[in-house]
């Protein structure tokens, strides 16, 4: 009702996950169609198929009560004085072009390109002194965070903000199991309507160098942990060690214009230090699963030559190789090193040595790529080419080490 209320010609709602943004935003549409004659009322949602999954059937619904006239193939609906609500997509922004509104919302506006708004929308506005509403959750400091903070100081704009409780939909009960879920910062954004600097763009969002990095040293007698990920150019892998619950990444080989058998010469000169009174080395190998058919020299394929080297060391190194057959998902497996960076409750069960520049950098760095519509998508951001190897062989052995889910496709060998 604060908001409803509210007289500015211009609000934006920044609330949690199932707050009623939505309801609320209809309840503004048929009170700005019903209000007066010949009104020209759009709801703007990122696409044209969320709008109509996620608003149609509950206008109509709200509507049901109303001699109006429903026009399914629009998803239009006008009202007996001769105004109409319209539900838009903005994927294809330049097809909202021409038309003069009385009254707009722009649902989840943060996954809207902002020139939706700029280009489009706000000079729709203008001869008819129309009004906007904006609504969403927090997407990090992108165009929504600018839109409610250029809302709290300037005439005809008001800001407002809620967390999911407030809302009144979701027990005290659901919101502490979402948070023994989710990382700290996602459960923030999503549920207290937090605007988080690393929340959105970024996929390594839990890591900071505060928290996370620290000199580090291996644990004579200890099983080291080795993770490719199998990229020739860079190839990139990091080292490890394993205490209980917590993983420890000692260090990191990148190599240019690598090839399997070099990385593996590369990692053997490395930790030789680790070998205690020159006795034989634990090593358990993970990575990309890839490795089974790709091939990064020779005619062999990169796991049976890590395979084949290991064989040539025979006395000084007793090695597991543990090869999925298939890798995890993108993003199930950027979730599962987020948890261990932090959990929700707190956990800090990752720690990094500064010596992993390559890794620091890409657990900064490392972001979602995005469509040609600039909505997020399942896949890293891949055009720097330096990027995403490191913290992908991170991600390999997190992921198949912490999986809740069987280890279905896993072939580990006792080579020696």
């Amino acid at each position: 009702m604060q908001v409803l209320r509210h007289p500015a010609r211009f609000r934006v709602l920044v609330a949690g996950r199932r707050f009623g943004k939505t309801q609320l935003a209809l309840v503004e549409l048929v009170n700005a169609a019903a209000q007066s004659p010949q009104r020209t009322v759009w709801y703007v949602a990122p696409s044209y198929r969320q709008a109509k999954r996620i608003a149609w059937q509950r206008l109509k619904s709200l509507v049901a009560s109303v001699p109006v006239g429903i026009f399914e193939t629009e998803l239009a609906v006008q009202f007996p004085n001769g105004s109409i609500i319209s539900l838009r997509g903005a994927d294809n922004y330049d097809s909202l072009r021409g038309n003069a509104l009385d009254f707009v919302v722009l649902d989840e506006f943060a996954s809207m390109k902002p020139e939706v708004w700029s280009e489009v929308l706000r000079p729709a506005l203008a001869d008819r002194n129309g009004r906007a509403l904006f609504i969403g959750t927090p997407q990090g400091h992108n165009h929504l965070y600018d839109r409610f903070e250029f809302a709290q100081s300037h005439e005809a704009w008001k800001a407002f903000t809620f967390t999911t409780m407030d809302g009144g939909y979701v027990t005290a009960a659901e919101l502490a199991s979402a948070a023994s879920e989710l990382d700290e910062r996602l459960y923030r954004q999503e549920f207290e309507a937090s605007f988080e600097s690393t929340a959105v763009g970024r996929a390594y969002h839990a890591f900071e160098r505060e928290l996370h990095v620290r000199p580090l040293s291996y644990t004579h007698g200890g099983r080291l942990i080795w993770s490719l990920d199998f990229n020739v150019n860079p190839m990139c892998s990091v080292i490890a060690q394993r205490t209980g619950d917590s993983v420890e990444v000692l260090d990191e080989l990148v190599i240019e214009d690598a090839n399997t058998w070099l990385t593996c010469q590369k990692f053997w000169q490395k930790v030789q230090p680790y070998r205690h009174h020159y006795g034989a080395l634990a090593i358990d190998v993970y990575g990309d699963a890839s490795g089974h058919q790709r091939r990064t020299s020779g005619t062999d394929t990169d796991w049976n030559l890590i395979r084949q080297f290991f064989v040539t060391l025979r006395g000084q190194a007793v090695v597991n190789v543990k090869a999925l057959t298939a890798n995890p998902g993108v993003r199930d497996r950027v979730n599962i090193v987020n948890s261990r960076l932090l959990s929700a409750s707190g956990d800090i069960r990752l720690s990094i040595d500064p010596r992993c520049k390559e890794l620091i950098t890409d657990l900064e760095r490392v972001c979602w790529s995005v469509d040609s519509f600039g909505q997020p998508t399942t896949e890293l951001d891949k055009s720097d080419r330096k990027r995403t190897h490191a913290s992908d062989a991170l991600g390999y052995y997190l992921a198949q080490a912490f999986s809740m889910s069987a280890k279905i496709g896993e072939r580990p060998d006792r080579l020696l």
